[in-house]
């Protein structure tokens, strides 16, 4: 509900800016303002999501991948360097180069196992743990050597869901589910911003088998008033997670509230082994679509 108040405050700071500004001369006051100022850039987009779960029972040749096509600005992509970090980490000097794929049309990147581990300095078995995720970066290289990737691109270019764009994925050790999620969690990412990073909140098991409720979640009662109760469904094999309903009225927080799926049809991982939940859900405040939002929650041991 925050960023919605946050949003409204944007826009108003940006009306006053611009209000208060003078047009002429400001290209020699600051060169920002003139387009002719400006390089071209390059990046790849998401052509399709092909498995993004390893399995712990067959870590060494399970794969994960996605298909990525180069954007079409004039400026020619020639490669792209996959780099690895366990969980994430956005500061290029901690990633660890995996290998390079040469770009040619739509390009599947996919990396092993096998690979990350040997990219990471360690085998297999001393390094993967179900539960466990890594974050796959991608830095596009051109024809004239340039680099690009999360560490010199607006933040705005990659958290945009119009421009696609494909800088990192994320890749998950996956574990059965087996329940017994009932308890206190730390959130550790609200995109939605009902909670902040540290808060504690409870999450249910149930109503039905291979399920989790998260009314106690979303919506904060402090800001909004449950509708509908907020269930995920979870896949026992692996732990990926999807909306028991899709397009659920949950709650009113002063407008109706609609959650739905991404159009890959999941919206995360709920892994019992380590009591871990991280969710991407859409969200409808009213008719406004607020695009897809992260909620990241870990058990209190």
């Amino acid at each position: 509900m925050k960023k919605i108040l946050n949003n409204l405050l944007i826009g108003i700071a940006f009306t006053l800016i611009a209000s208060s500004c003078e047009k002429e001369n400001l290209s020699t006051i600051n060169p920002f303002t003139d387009i002719k100022n400006f390089g071209k850039g390059a990046y790849i987009t998401l052509n399709s999501t092909v498995n993004l779960n390893l399995n712990f029972a067959a870590i060494n040749t399970s794969k994960v991948s996605v298909k990525v096509d180069a954007y079409n600005n004039g400026v020619t992509i020639k490669e792209v360097k996959l780099f690895v970090v366990k969980s994430s980490n956005a500061d290029p000097k901690t990633w660890k180069l995996i290998k390079t794929v040469p770009i040619s049309g739509t390009t599947e990147l996919s990396v092993t196992g096998a690979e990350i581990a040997t990219a990471m300095g360690q085998t297999p078995a001393a390094l993967f743990a179900p539960g466990q995720f890594y974050t796959i970066y991608n830095q596009v290289v051109t024809s004239d050597n340039k680099t690009f990737d999360v560490s010199n691109t607006l933040q705005a270019l990659e958290a945009s869901s119009n421009y696609n764009t494909c800088f990192r994925w994320t890749a998950y050790v996956v574990c059965p589910f087996t329940g017994g999620m009932t308890g206190k969690y730390t959130v550790k990412q609200d995109d939605w911003a009902d909670w902040s990073v540290g808060d504690i909140v409870e999450v249910m098991d149930g109503p039905g088998a291979n399920q989790i409720n998260l009314s106690k979640v979303w919506p904060n009662p402090a800001y909004g008033d449950l509708k509908s109760p907020l269930v995920i469904s979870v896949d026992p094999a692996t732990g990926s997670a999807k909306l028991a309903t899709n397009n659920v009225v949950f709650a009113d927080y002063g407008q109706l509230t609609t959650a739905y799926m991404p159009s890959s049809g999941t919206v995360g991982y709920v892994f019992s082994c380590t009591g871990y939940i991280g969710l991407k859900i859409g969200l409808k405040y009213g008719s406004a679509d607020y695009g897809i939002n992260a909620l990241v929650l870990q058990k209190l041991k």
